[in-house]
């Protein structure tokens, strides 16, 4: 940490740090990954994870603006401390957006933020034009890279997992006369679509009643008859 400190010139030790990664698929199932180094120890209890609620499509510079600004509004709501030092995994780009949040909370001067930019091991300081390059032999660059490396395995598990339950949600939700709340009922009882499709037609009445079951029951038959045929045609 000492070495952290002097390396990228910051006025207090940096014992407290956090990280953040967006990640989405073809645009879809957008989320965010926040993790916490405290002592330049993992501090898994205060991971964070964030759906994106205010972008569309692909954006990772807007993304990183909202779950910045989510989560150090939150910090400061409840009078919690801020990190000494905050890494945005990204360049130049992702660096500005999360600074335009950083500036809304008044918390420039009050926190360093950098972005470490990924393959040549970058980093940017804001409004500053060229890049600091750290000894890849280096203690401090070797913590950056563990965090940055711990940032995306917690961001990939947990996009991975939404992103198997939206799928799973939005085919239920595409049969017509199936809603969002029986979507949910059906997947809480259950917890997969692939067990509801062997459920017995009495076990998925007694969770939905029998004209949503039998609605159901309709769409995989014909899903089921429509994979055949297509097999049969090959």
């Amino acid at each position: 940490m000492q070495q952290l400190q002097t390396d990228l010139r910051l006025t207090t030790l940096p014992i407290h740090i956090e990280c953040f990664d967006n990640s989405n698929f073809q645009g879809s199932f957008p989320v965010a990954a926040m993790v916490c180094f405290k002592n330049a120890l993992a501090s898994k209890k205060d991971y964070r994870h964030f759906h994106i609620k205010t972008v569309e499509g692909i954006n990772d510079f807007a993304s990183m603006e909202e779950v910045v600004f989510r989560r150090y509004k939150r910090l400061l709501d409840e009078k919690k401390p801020i990190p000494q030092l905050i890494i945005i995994d990204g360049g130049k780009g992702q660096l500005s957006a999360a600074m335009q949040s950083i500036k809304a909370l008044d918390l420039v001067g009050k926190t360093t933020v950098i972005g470490l930019a990924k393959n040549v091991e970058e980093i940017f300081y804001p409004n500053d034009s060229e890049s600091l390059k750290l000894n890849f032999q280096s203690a401090s660059l070797n913590l950056l890279k563990r965090i940055r490396d711990e940032v995306h395995r917690f961001g990939i598990t947990f996009h991975r997992n939404s992103r198997s339950k939206g799928v799973i949600k939005n085919e239920l939700q595409t049969i017509h006369g199936i809603g969002e709340k029986t979507a949910e009922l059906l997947l809480k009882t259950f917890k997969s679509v692939a067990k509801i499709k062997v459920a017995s037609s009495e076990e998925i009445e007694n969770v939905i009643g029998k004209s949503k079951a039998t609605v159901l029951k309709h769409y995989f038959e014909g899903k089921t008859k429509n994979v055949v045929s297509e097999h049969s045609s090959r």
